[in-house]
């Protein structure tokens, strides 16, 4: 991955850091509103990361199970996976994009476990939650607050499922710059020179490396 991806996903992942000091444990997450599920599961995320500090040192592939586990079921990763595809979808096979959605989670999962090794606490601004009846895509839009920095103003991208009714993230903005653009211009040309089935296979191999406090 990119440098700018990497420090896209650290900044958001900051983001939540915090809010773990400000929800009970555990809260329950209610996936029919998006402003409320992006605030409960930084609580639970970073709750059990908290926790479990002290094995994930010994361990950091620990970070992995807590990604998995807390943060994926609400990460709409087969949406992401579909959109990083892009223009290349009806040249490519069924199968292809099959195996290519939970490879794609599984370098997600890996790639946010590996930030998580760059916690530090952070101030956290929520913006005002607004109307979001009738509403397909929201934006979640937060600001981040450090001493002696400007602002970092990000947005956490929701949709809302047809058939559920529950809403889940697939993108965030950090200063106005998409994760989910930036993937796709990392893989779209891979993906047309040397085709979804290599990019799944190379993908596949990133996300069985370790996670590593550096």
């Amino acid at each position: 991955m990119n440098t700018v991806g990497v420090s896209f996903m650290k900044l958001g992942l900051l983001i939540t850091a915090v809010l773990a000091f400000s929800f009970p444990a555990h809260a329950e997450v209610d996936k029919s509103d998006p402003y409320k599920m992006v605030r409960a599961v930084a609580d639970i995320t970073f709750k059990r990361f908290a926790t479990e500090q002290q094995k994930i040192r010994q361990t950091p592939n620990l970070l992995k199970d807590i990604v998995r586990e807390e943060l994926m079921p609400y990460v709409d990763y087969k949406f992401a996976a579909y959109k990083v595809i892009g223009i290349h979808f009806k040249k490519t096979k069924k199968e292809d994009r099959l195996a290519f959605v939970p490879v794609f989670r599984d370098s997600l999962i890996s790639t946010y476990a590996q930030v998580f090794t760059l916690y530090d606490n952070q101030k956290v601004e929520f913006l005002p939650a607004k109307d979001f009846k009738g509403k397909k895509d929201v934006s979640v839009k937060v600001s981040v607050i450090e001493a002696g920095r400007d602002p970092i103003d990000i947005t956490f991208k929701a949709r809302k499922n047809k058939k559920t009714n529950e809403w889940k993230v697939y993108d965030m903005v950090p200063l106005g710059n998409s994760l989910l653009t930036s993937k796709q211009k990392e893989l779209s040309g891979l993906i047309r020179q040397k085709g979804l089935a290599h990019v799944t296979t190379l993908l596949k191999k990133k996300s069985e490396g370790d996670i590593v406090f550096k």
